[in-house]
């Protein structure tokens, strides 16, 4: 099997200093709506320079690398320990050159590794097979811990916000959770929010779906059409970037509905920052490509 070590250091590297086109272009078009000299276009301003300095220095567009999440799907065939291996050799080296700050820390003994390796999931893997044809693809997100901190699951109904088992309430608890965000999780953020599941695999699901780039809808209309709206409403609170006011708290939303036992309905909201660090490999015979 073919070591692949090199080529996901350079899928590290990436994420880790060269923010998303797509992502980038939303920014640039969101600070044009903020008024000349104000804190909010201060901050975009501030952010769009880091953003710069970052891709062209190869250095870490936040102090804070955020936890490593990597979906691989990979090639009948392919072997998944080998895979995690050149992974988590891959991780180390990336720490060692410093596009990723040491992050993993126990927490029943509060040490650092020093070397972004802890256990068997962090950081976190997940695999998926595909036909033996098919190219192998290796995702990479970068969740950083402030956005992480912000993020929320609520169980319907919640009497406290007159939310019921409805998407009517699913739009109540996610414009919550914006609103006790604030600045805290370095808005504007991008929503990843998925209705259904267990507890687990709805905060899963939440997180997956901001893999996919931005401005896509779910093919379901309703929950497209709840994704527009919720990112409309969340830029009329004011809260703006950083928390600073402004016209754009939310970059997008992104839903995905699951299927959930008659007695729960859980609702998770996956806060994504403005550092929005995901990239994508592929790796097709001999040829490597990055997205």
């Amino acid at each position: 099997m073919r070591d692949l070590t090199n080529e996901i250091l350079e899928l590290i590297r990436r994420a880790s200093s060269s923010l998303p086109a797509d992502v980038e272009k939303r920014l640039r078009e969101a600070i044009e709506k903020e008024e000349p000299g104000s804190p909010a276009r201060g901050a975009f301003e501030t952010i769009l320079k880091n953003v710069e300095l970052s891709r062209a220095n190869s250095t870490p567009i936040c102090q804070d690398t955020g936890t490593p999440i990597f979906h691989v799907h990979y090639p009948e065939g392919w072997s998944t320990r080998k895979l995690k291996g050149q992974i988590r050799a891959a991780m180390a080296e990336a720490t060692k050159r410093s596009y990723m700050r040491p992050n993993a820390v126990d927490a029943v003994y509060d040490k650092n590794s020093g070397n972004n390796l802890g256990g068997d999931d962090f950081p976190y893997v997940h695999f998926e097979e595909v036909d033996a044809d098919q190219p192998l693809t290796i995702e990479l997100m970068l969740k950083g811990g402030g956005c992480e901190n912000v993020g929320r699951q609520y169980s319907l109904p919640d009497n406290s916000l007159g939310a019921g088992r409805d998407l009517a309430g699913v739009r109540k608890v996610v414009l919550d959770a914006v609103q006790k965000a604030q600045g805290q999780g370095c808005a504007p953020g991008v929503l990843g929010v998925s209705i259904g599941g267990d507890r687990g695999s709805s905060y899963i699901k939440s997180k997956e779906v901001l893999l996919s780039e931005m401005g896509t809808r779910n093919a379901d209309p309703k929950l497209a059409e709840l994704e527009e709206h919720l990112t409309k409403e969340a830029n009329e609170m004011g809260i703006g970037p950083m928390g600073f006011g402004g016209r754009t708290t939310v970059l997008d939303t992104k839903i995905t509905g699951l299927h959930r036992l008659p007695a729960s309905y859980f609702v998770s909201v996956s806060y994504m920052c403005w550092a929005y660090r995901r990239r994508k490999m592929t790796v097709t015979g001999e040829e490597v490509s990055y997205d």
